[in-house]
């Protein structure tokens, strides 16, 4: 017996997650730990859960599991989020829409900017000093 789920992929900054969401009992798996606590901070489970208030969907109804690999806490949220959102629109397609107008599906293109030669790092230049 196969288990059909919907997969999403996230990505935001060095971060990337996948997302597989199937219909079940409400489990949700975030690198082998429940959600809250691999997601800690204030609100960031509140901004990961937003797609799926957005496509009218009950929370318990859906086992989510979710592996997310590199960057910061607030990118991973963010690929976190996208991924929900995409994996939400295979699983119905009528929420497109909904998902679009949340920007949820909007890809954040800021990256970390390079360093530049004879700087110290991106902007930031030695100390002038005149004599």
């Amino acid at each position: 017996m196969s288990v059909q789920y919907y997969e999403g992929i996230g990505r935001r900054k060095e971060s990337i997650a996948r997302v597989r969401v199937m219909t079940g009992t409400g489990k949700f798996i975030v690198n082998s730990k429940p959600a809250e606590e691999f997601f800690t901070r204030l609100g960031d489970l509140d901004a990961i859960v937003a797609p799926i208030a957005a496509a009218g969907e009950d929370i318990s109804q859906l086992d989510i599991t979710i592996v997310v690999k590199g960057g910061g806490v607030t990118g991973q949220t963010d690929a976190v989020q996208m991924g929900v959102a995409r994996a939400l629109i295979l699983m119905k397609p009528d929420v497109h829409g909904a998902m679009r107008k949340g920007g949820f599906l909007t890809r954040d293109p800021r990256i970390k900017e390079r360093k530049k030669p004879g700087l110290k790092r991106a902007r930031k230049a030695p100390t002038y000093t005149k004599r």
